[in-house]
């Protein structure tokens, strides 16, 4: 039985709250003291600068003493999953275990903790690089593991919806005229009419600040280039492989074929050089991956054939970027690369009736380092008439946004197409409970076209249904493939249809 509330009760819980807020109060006072005065204390030793403006506190930047330009690209590490009342003191240190910090930014909120993220830049590639190597899962507090990856600025747009009749030279034009910084423009020609774009280009700028300001300029309906509503937004960024990975590859990927060209006609094309060099050809579309016995001769092919002609069409020849999958756990953040949430998935489990937790319902919020922020809405689904005289245009899904996709098994076949892998294969297997009930699992295997490796993903979990199978391996597979995949993927499903419908059982065999 409850006790009865006395009159003064609610004075005195007034009282008591008041007494609590207000030792609260000062024990922050006496934190913040304390951070200040080891903050200035990590300066005088160091003799770098500390500035805070625009939600970030920059350590350095240049450092002291430091003469010509900031390091280049590929010298700065995204950190994630620091603990919200660790600041430069604490951090400096540890990471000057890998060489000469050039600036650290620690993002930082209005409370003054920082928000669990920050960006490293050294002053070389090869002591970032390291970095990665020593401090990725390295625990900087007792039960907390911070994660380090290669961070970098995107510097490329995306620009859609561009007449194909346009030429590289007229959209360098058009945007050089309203947007500056432009470094390059890449348009790639129909694989079916070299003569045309395929309706998209590449816009490459000088900075990210530059490529930032030029999409916030070409938001679709305050520029209309031809006549067109163009579509803007941040290109996936090149994948990044260190010198050493790329000194070994010994494939050529070849572009701009035509759909018609067969594999043996580019293997005698590139035979001609060095007979007998080229080990085995595969293509797909309109591209293809040319295989060496040898790396000196896939690089003298390289340089003889980029340019040439094949079938009628002017092909680019480069060497093949190898798949580090160590290093796909990265997404979009305001146009730069840094690790998304680890744990991203969620089915109802069968043994307890709650949701093992990899992470929130997408009709939640999505923590996402550390922080809880709403999630986007629900993609829409619903159907529309067609009405009589409106015009139907053949298009490719791979032409799609991520948000017209709304299961995993689609993202799964549209990320290995991105990649320029085979698609996935799917391999049923069947059990039976002990309730004799048929249960099913797929297995997973993908097939990495450019390095010729084989990776096979198989879910801990059985379900009732093929369709729930598939979803379920598909999700399981993004997720270690690419968690941002994965990420985006849940968002754009309904969890309550998962939580009606997905019926999963742990192993029970």
């Amino acid at each position: 039985m409850p006790w009865p509330r006395l009159p003064g009760d609610s004075a005195v819980a007034g009282m008591h709250e008041e007494s609590k807020a207000a030792a609260n109060g000062c024990s922050k006072i006496r934190r913040g003291a304390q951070n200040g005065a080891a903050l200035l204390a990590l300066m005088e030793k160091t003799g770098y600068t500390m500035v805070q403006q625009n939600g970030q506190r920059k350590f350095g930047g240049p450092p002291p003493g430091w003469e010509g330009p900031p390091p280049p690209r590929g010298c700065e590490v995204f950190v994630g999953k620091i603990p919200r009342d660790m600041y430069e003191d604490e951090l400096v240190p540890v990471f000057e275990r890998a060489g000469k910090i050039y600036e650290l930014r620690l993002m930082m909120e209005f409370s003054g903790e920082n928000r669990g993220y920050a960006f490293v830049m050294y002053t070389t590639k090869e002591e970032a690089q390291l970095a990665i190597k020593i401090l990725n899962n390295y625990e900087i507090r007792p039960g907390k593991f911070i994660g380090v990856c290669v961070s970098l600025d995107n510097c490329r747009l995306f620009i859609g919806a561009i007449p194909k009749d346009k030429k590289k030279e007229e959209i360098l034009n058009e945007m050089k005229k309203v947007t500056e910084g432009v470094v390059d423009v890449i348009v790639y020609p129909n694989a079916t009419d070299k003569t045309k774009n395929r309706g998209f280009a590449f816009v490459e700028y000088e900075s990210h600040r530059a490529a930032a300001m030029a999409r916030r300029r070409l938001i679709p309906g305050t520029f209309q280039p031809w006549g067109h509503t163009i579509q803007v937004d941040w290109a996936d960024p090149e994948k990044v492989v260190d010198e050493e990975t790329m000194q070994r590859v010994k494939v050529l990927y070849v572009r701009n074929l035509m759909i018609s060209t067969t594999e043996d006609k580019i293997k005698a094309e590139f035979n001609k050089f060095k007979p007998g060099v080229v080990e085995r050809v595969k293509k797909l579309r309109d591209y293809a991956f040319v295989h060496f016995f040898h790396r000196e001769d896939a690089v003298a092919a390289m340089s003889v054939m980029n340019g040439k002609c094949i079938d009628g069409a002017s092909i680019e020849v480069t060497l093949a970027k190898p798949v580090n999958k160590e290093s796909s756990w990265k997404q979009h953040f305001n146009g730069q690369m840094s690790p998304s949430s680890e744990n991203v998935l969620g089915f109802p489990n069968k043994e307890d009736g709650t949701q093992k937790s990899l992470g929130k319902p997408a009709s939640l919020s999505i923590c996402l380092n550390g922080q809880h922020s709403p999630g986007p809405p629900e993609v829409e689904r619903s159907t529309y008439p067609i009405f009589p005289g409106i015009k139907l245009t053949p298009i490719s899904m791979y032409s799609l946004k991520l948000s017209h996709f709304s299961s995993a098994v689609m993202h799964l076949d549209y990320f290995c197409h991105k990649n320029s892998w085979a698609p996935p294969e799917y391999c049923l297997y069947s059990t039976t409970s002990q309730d004799g009930r048929v249960l099913l699992v797929y297995k997973v295997l993908i097939s990495s076209i450019a390095d010729d490796s084989q990776s096979y993903f198989m879910p801990e979990k059985l379900c009732s249904t093929v369709e729930d199978a598939k979803e379920l391996a598909a999700q399981f597979t993004l997720l270690h493939l690419a968690p941002e995949q994965a990420y985006i993927t849940l968002l754009s499903l309904n969890a309550a249809w998962w939580d009606s419908k997905v019926n999963c059982t742990p192993y029970l065999v």
